[in-house]
């Protein structure tokens, strides 16, 4: 898992890009770690990073089924 600040820093995108960008379906959502606590996986944000023009969160679960098979 990822927090915040690592992600800023792989991508770097800022905090509001990203923000803008999981609002949009074009960044992988966080997932709740805790009551005040939340991280990326790793493998989603690089599933992002191998295609980041046309990612949308269907392409995480298309790998999913990839994986699958």
């Amino acid at each position: 898992m990822m927090r915040l600040d690592e992600v800023l820093a792989l991508t770097g995108l800022s905090r509001a890009t990203l923000y803008r960008k999981i609002a949009a379906g074009t960044f992988p959502p966080q997932h709740k770690l805790a009551e005040r606590c939340c991280g990326w996986r790793a493998g989603e944000v690089d599933i992002w990073l191998r295609n980041p023009i046309s990612f949308t969160v269907a392409d995480l679960k298309r790998d999913d089924d990839r994986d699958a098979a």
